[in-house]
């Protein structure tokens, strides 16, 4: 009988480096999507998965995540306080009820495989996702929703794959894959493989659902890439003891982590909703031949 998938690792002890300055005194994490931060898109995408329990890795200068995440009880009142009840109502209802979300400190920079490991006594001896929160998904249905579901079917390991230029392979975690009747199972991974040699443009886009053997796995796992302990690397071991199976997104991610994947999250988000859309037309449109101008001028 296959486990069900109750409780979520997300890695948000990062520094946030290819955004800084501004990452130098608030959580990437926190910075906004329109009028919410990443986070929150990325909590929300857990919850509506099923997930019962999310456990944030957070690290030095993260407390800001833990505070967005308490009740604020200061605030409730003065919004109520001054006839803005239905503000509050909303910020009340977006906030995670008592034990939904807990917070573990990485105290070592070590990398991604180091942070999930960081996690382990909290998820225990069972199948668990891992949600980057730097990657923000939209789409006709969630990502881990699907990838759940698929796992409630088929069991083992899912991670969720995209797809990318052939030239833009060497920037990712990238898979190889074989088909199978129960559809495709991953046959390799490689992280950031040399330009030219990626078996595959199908790169790893931030979700994952794990079976607990990954653990032990990443407790003895050597530094990778960039001196730091890599997932990557420990998944390559875990394939040779258990299937891992690739679901592929096909609604639209935003590499939230960056400054051209952050705004352009902010333009499809705001685009999207109604009350936004009409005021925003305009700039958008005026923005848009700037940069064609500028273009030409280049030219």
């Amino acid at each position: 009988m296959t486990s069900r998938i109750r409780k979520a690792i997300i890695p948000a002890a990062g520094f946030g480096t290819r955004m800084l300055p501004a990452t130098k005194s608030v959580p990437k994490e926190l910075l906004p999507i329109v009028d919410r931060p990443i986070i929150d898109y990325i909590v929300e995408e857990a919850f509506e998965a099923g997930i019962e329990h999310v456990v944030i890795v957070t690290g030095r200068m993260k407390t800001a995540i833990e505070d967005h995440f308490d009740r604020a009880f200061e605030l409730d009142a003065t919004l109520r306080e001054s006839g803005k009840g239905k503000l509050a109502d909303r910020i009340a209802a977006s906030t995670p009820s008592v034990g939904a979300i807990s917070f573990i400190r990485q105290q070592e920079a070590r990398g991604l495989g180091h942070a999930v490991w960081t996690a382990r006594h909290a998820i225990g001896e069972e199948p668990f996702a891992v949600l980057l929160p730097d990657m923000v998904m939209t789409g006709a249905e969630p990502c881990l929703k699907s990838m759940v579901a698929l796992h409630d079917r088929l069991g083992g390991n899912v991670i969720a794959v995209e797809r990318c230029a052939p030239e833009d392979a060497h920037k990712f975690g990238i898979v190889s894959f074989t088909q199978t009747p129960e559809g495709p199972l991953v046959t390799g991974l490689v992280e950031k493989p040399a330009p030219g040699t990626a078996p595959s443009n199908c790169y790893i886009s931030g979700r994952y659902i794990l079976q607990p053997e990954i653990f032990g796995l990443l407790e003895e796992q050597e530094p990778g890439a960039g001196g730091e302990v890599q997932l990557t690397d420990a998944l390559v071991r875990l394939m040779a003891m258990q299937p891992i199976r690739a679901f592929e997104f096909r609604g639209r991610t935003f590499d939230c982590g960056a400054p051209a994947g952050l705004v352009s999250a902010n333009l499809a988000f705001a685009m999207a909703r109604p009350e936004l859309a009409e005021a925003l037309h305009d700039e958008v449109q005026a923005a848009a031949a700037l940069a064609i101008e500028a273009r030409a001028s280049a030219a």
